[in-house]
């Protein structure tokens, strides 16, 4: 029996080809090394400033990766529609494979900083290729499981990062932590290049450049004034304003320029589905909720109920723990039915509901309950983090996959940068108002310039001081989590209106085609013919 023949009598039977479980493996490794790389150097931060110093420039050891992740995105998915994806993803693997290499060489911060962007580059490949490599081998109506397994394989690496990244650093080196990507880069390599025989690709139109570098300088303002807002400079300072309106008249730019290139980066007729447009909104709030989420629930843990950092993630056990778990049973259940329009729904309430319990927190709150309002919060991005990929993806022809799949990543990282800056302010005020009204003198002093002291620092206060920080901290959770279950609104509103468009695929109760113009070529599209 060929490989083609295999891999459709597999589909048929509702499984895959032993070829496909090795790549779906690999790419499994792909998302972790790009989750875990974060999760792993936050925890590495304080060794890796003790050795290199320049701790002024610190945040841009983040910054860089996160700009250049963010950028490239896009650039990613549309290379992938063009030239092949098997190909753009192996080489955005080999530059991220470099940086890490690069950046555990590194002798100073400028450095460390330069190799973390060839970093980020690499890793803007690593999520879209990912998701539109599974877009191209797992029919719609079976793709729900498959990207269930990689929100579980995200759950885990949120959860594991840190005390990996501890381990390594106090063991080994904070060196190790970029060079551990290196032996798991290797092996998806081989994975990759061994069995995954994607049909190859050879676009004559050119890349979209001018659309490209708009949207770039476009993404970068808005990534800088997120980053930069109420920190670095305040939010009406002349450095910010300049920031928006270099990046607004960027963004304007780039959609007028998608209507005059031959091959956009971003076609904006992939706007026209309804359901496609829905889903980045929602994309954009997940992203916006879940990161303001993993940055407080710690800090409010830690300062507020004398939890210790060192497990930092473990504390988020009870929500990623939820969500890992609904990630795979809905994708199950959308395998097994072909219906899913009810996960979104269901995604914004409870992520809805969630959030508000988790405002309603103070400092005589237990860590159960928290632990169960984290729960819940978890459960309903469990419902929605590959969900609406899954739905997006449906949504549009198979030669906008790759575009499809960087939009919507492209936008829940824009989401996830809203977020942490705008909850971040809002937190920042309430300490800052709260410390005002209830510490006076030096204790106030002692505060103010940080919303995240140790517990050491913390237990070192005078016993008002302390009772003061941890009432003004309560009071910031309580508003920055107000804020998100406000903006979670928005994502149940938004479910409301998603059309339940057939997946068609291998199962046996597959529809018999898409209905109400979101008309998918993906829907039709068998099992990639080899694997």
């Amino acid at each position: 029996m060929t490989e083609k023949t295999e891999a459709a009598a597999a589909a048929g039977a509702g499984k895959q080809p032993r070829s496909v479980r090795v790549v779906l493996l690999a790419l499994m490794i792909a998302m972790m090394l790009a989750m875990l790389d974060n999760m792993i150097i936050g925890t590495a931060m304080p060794t890796i400033v003790g050795e290199l110093g320049g701790l002024e420039h610190l945040s841009w050891v983040v910054t860089a990766y996160t700009l250049a992740t963010a950028a490239s995105t896009p650039l990613w998915g549309k290379l992938g529609d063009m030239y092949g994806r098997k190909g753009s993803f192996m080489t955005s693997i080999v530059i991220f494979l470099i940086g890490s290499a690069l950046s555990g060489m590194a002798q100073d911060m400028g450095q460390l900083i330069g190799f973390r962007a060839i970093q980020g580059l690499g890793a803007g490949g690593l999520m879209v290729g990912v998701m539109a490599i599974i877009g191209d081998l797992i029919p719609p109506r079976e793709r729900g499981k498959y990207q269930g397994m990689i929100a579980g394989v995200m759950a885990l690496s949120m959860i594991g990062g840190p005390l990996v990244g501890g381990t390594i650093t106090d063991n080994w080196g904070w060196r190790w932590s970029f060079y551990i990507n290196i032996p798991l880069g290797v092996i998806a390599l081989i994975a990759i290049s061994a069995v995954l025989h994607l049909p190859k690709k050879r676009s004559k139109a050119r890349i979209d450049y001018p659309g490209a570098a708009l949207l770039t300088i476009g993404i970068t303002a808005i990534v800088l004034v997120t980053t930069w807002g109420g920190t670095e400079y305040a939010w009406t300072s002349a450095r910010i304003m300049e920031l928006i309106g270099i990046g607004v008249a960027a963004l304007v730019g780039f959609v007028f320029w998608q209507t005059k290139a031959a091959e956009p980066i971003m076609p904006l007729h992939i706007f026209r589905s309804r359901n496609f447009t829905l889903m980045s909104i929602i994309g954009f709030i997940v992203g916006f909720v879940m990161f303001g989420a993993t940055l407080f629930l710690p800090l409010y843990q830690q300062a507020v109920q004398g939890a210790s950092a060192t497990n930092s993630g473990l504390l988020l056990l009870p929500m990623l723990g939820a969500m890992l778990v609904t990630s795979m049973v809905a994708g199950r259940v959308t395998t097994n039915t072909g219906r899913y329009k009810i996960f979104p729904v269901a995604g914004g309430a409870l992520m809805t509901v969630g959030l508000f319990l988790l405002s309603t927190m103070d400092t005589d709150t237990t860590r159960f309950t928290s632990g169960l309002y984290m729960a819940v919060v978890g459960l309903g991005m469990g419902c929605l983090m590959q969900i609406t990929m899954l739905v997006a993806q449906n949504s549009v022809e198979m030669k906008d996959m790759g575009v499809a799949s960087s939009s919507t990543t492209l936008f829940r990282t824009l989401g996830s940068s809203f977020g942490v800056a705008i909850m971040g302010a809002l937190f920042n005020h309430r300490v800052q108002d709260v410390m005002a009204e209830r510490a006076t003198g030096a204790g106030a002093k002692a505060t103010e310039q940080s919303a995240t002291l140790t517990a050491d620092a913390l237990n070192a206060l005078p016993a008002a001081v302390r009772d003061a920080y941890q009432h003004a901290v309560s009071s910031g959770t309580h508003g920055a989590f107000l804020l998100g279950s406000a903006v979670a609104v928005l994502a149940l509103v938004a479910a409301v209106f998603v059309k339940e468009v057939p997946l068609k695929g291998a199962g046996p109760k597959a529809a018999d085609g898409p209905a109400d113009g979101d008309s998918p070529a993906s829907a039709k599209a068998p099992v990639t013919e080899a694997v």
